[in-house]
């Protein structure tokens, strides 16, 4: 009767061990799994272009050159319209991310800062040179490098860039929503984003 009850106690032990294996062994494929399904997703994802605009620019360019002291100047001009296309995009190729498949968490450690595009085109009027101060390639070189300077102070001043903060949040929602339904954690700028207006950018 003893060496029975031995057995059945030896038998009852296997197989909970048995079981408790295979129970963790599964867990860790799916922990496994839902690491490679998160990689694979953000993986996926490439260059964003979040937000477009249009700006429109009229220029003034003037430069006077001294002839024989400040006695006479030798003076040309132009007056440039420039109508921009700018995009705002960010290459999410480069986001950096952590996956902790220990504590079932996505790290995301940076976000790639925004590519800004200006597309420019010029238009040329009232242009005006004397004889002994032509325009030069340099001269349209400057007219290019001012007209950009002053556009980025422009695009800083509008809504776009915030415009493209608000859809770049847009797009890591997506991936608060993807470990959200597999019970996993998204952390952001360190901080566990635990619903979607933790992503919303605040005033």
């Amino acid at each position: 009767m003893r060496k029975i009850l031995i057995g059945a106690v030896i038998t009852l032990a296997g197989v909970l061990i048995f079981r408790s294996c295979s129970e963790d062994n599964s867990n860790k494929a799916l922990i496994k799994e839902e690491s490679m399904l998160i990689q694979q997703q953000i993986s996926q994802v490439g260059k964003l272009v979040v937000t477009e605009g249009h700006f429109a620019e009229v220029y003034n360019y003037k430069d006077s050159q001294e002839l024989f002291g400040a006695l006479i100047t030798a003076d040309k001009k132009a007056l440039v319209v420039v109508n921009a296309e700018v995009t705002v995009a960010y290459d999410l190729s480069l986001l950096k991310f952590d996956i902790d498949s220990t504590s079932k968490t996505l790290h995301i450690l940076s976000v790639p800062a925004p590519e800004i595009k200006i597309n420019p085109d010029f238009e040329y009027y009232d242009v005006t040179a004397d004889y002994f101060n032509p325009f030069s390639a340099e001269d349209y070189n400057k007219i290019k490098r001012n007209v950009r300077t002053s556009l980025l102070k422009k695009i800083a001043a509008s809504s776009l860039k915030r415009n493209a903060e608000n859809r770049l949040m847009s797009e890591l929602a997506k991936f608060y929503v993807l470990t959200h339904s597999m019970g996993w954690t998204l952390v952001y700028q360190k901080t566990p984003v635990l619903s979607l207006k933790d992503l919303k950018l605040t005033d």
